[in-house]
């Protein structure tokens, strides 16, 4: 399971002693499919959840769209495997019997919206034996993050997304374990069910987006960025983007992590504030929709790199994408980011669509 990033392809503190302070090391998780026991970190596996505690079930309200009927979990894991028995199969032979059409058929009818609380999803489950740039509070050892599967309106003007909650615990002081947690009746959406997935946590080191360096360094490394891609290949990735190299490849790492500096999207940078005593959040983890982008293929590690999705290819029944391991889409295939208070981890964390 060991990954491994290929070294970035500039030495950009070489080039701007400036950054090197500014130097966060992050956890790349590299979620891929495989069958996890509690007693290992895993992204959407089962979780070292005590039997004698209660599961965790959201009490707000749930809505669909009318024109995107909710599914469950079950009819999901059925989903998948279908899809991956087709895939399986000779090519020109992967066609769906009229059996499984009848399934596909059947669950693509939906699930009628659940009234009252829902039981929430495992999305995360983190050792920090192995995932070192977590901040567990005293005596914490394990991060459990839980989702619900409905979309919640956020105080941000740019989308919804799932809300999460997250528990630390000390993972020796969990007696019998819950083998059989509570599932939702009904899901949003099939890409709020994690896959359950091995990690291989690596440590890389990161600097900040040029949006967040200071007015006169960020114009620098613009311009040194679009120096280094004069003359992109069109239609490439730096074709009519070329100051956006340093972003893309030698700044902040793609995919789910922990720690590091945080991947803003379509939002500028705005710090996060704790809600119970005022400090200012770190970025805490990222709960990533790709691991890489398909056209900027830098960050795939080199055990990945034979079989990653080509340019241009999409996640549909004959071919998935490998770069989403974990099958999950977060808004139209962003990130939730999730921000933690350095004083005190335990204090209430923050959310992002970024």
């Amino acid at each position: 399971m060991t990954r491994t990033t290929p070294p970035r392809p500039d030495d950009i503190v070489a080039a701007f002693p400036q950054l090197a302070p500014l130097a966060r090391t992050a956890t790349r998780l590299h979620p891929r499919p495989g069958s996890p026991s509690p007693r290992e970190s895993s992204v959407g596996g089962p979780l070292l959840w005590p039997a004698a505690e209660p599961w965790p079930h959201c009490e707000g309200t749930h809505r669909v769209p009318a024109v995107l009927p909710a599914t469950s979990p079950a009819d999901v894991r059925l989903l998948r495997g279908i899809r991956a028995a087709a895939r399986a199969r000779p090519p020109g032979a992967r066609s769906y019997t009229p059996q499984e059409r009848a399934v596909l058929d059947r669950a693509g009818a939906g699930r009628p919206c659940p009234q009252g609380p829902v039981a929430m999803l495992a999305v995360a489950q983190l050792y920090v034996r192995e995932v070192p740039d977590l901040r567990p509070p005293e005596g914490a050892d394990l991060l459990q993050v839980l989702w619900c599967p409905f979309d919640h309106p956020f105080d941000r003007p740019w989308g919804n997304m799932p809300r999460t909650e997250l528990f630390w615990r000390s993972a020796t002081a969990v007696g019998e374990v819950l083998t059989a947690p509570p599932q939702p009746p009904a899901i949003q959406y099939e890409d709020y069910l994690p896959q359950p997935c091995l990690v291989s946590p690596e440590q890389v080191t990161e600097y900040p987006l040029a949006a967040e360096l200071d007015p006169d360094l960020r114009a620098q490394v613009r311009a040194w960025s679009a120096r280094r891609k004069t003359g992109a290949e069109p239609g490439s990735a730096y074709d009519g983007a070329e100051d956006r190299y340093y972003d893309w490849e030698l700044s902040v790492a793609p995919g789910w992590k922990a720690g590091g500096w945080a991947p803003w999207s379509f939002t500028d940078p705005a710090p996060q504030y704790c809600r119970a005593c005022g400090s200012r959040m770190d970025p805490m983890l990222t709960i990533a929709t790709k691991e890489w982008r398909a056209d900027v293929r830098s960050w795939i590690p080199y055990e990945d790199r034979a079989g990653a999705t080509q340019a241009g290819a999409t996640r549909d029944a004959v071919r998935p994408d490998s770069a989403a391991p974990t099958m999950i889409t977060v808004g139209d295939g962003y990130n939730q980011q999730i921000y933690a208070c350095p004083a005190a981890p335990d204090h209430p964390h923050a959310a992002l669509l970024q």
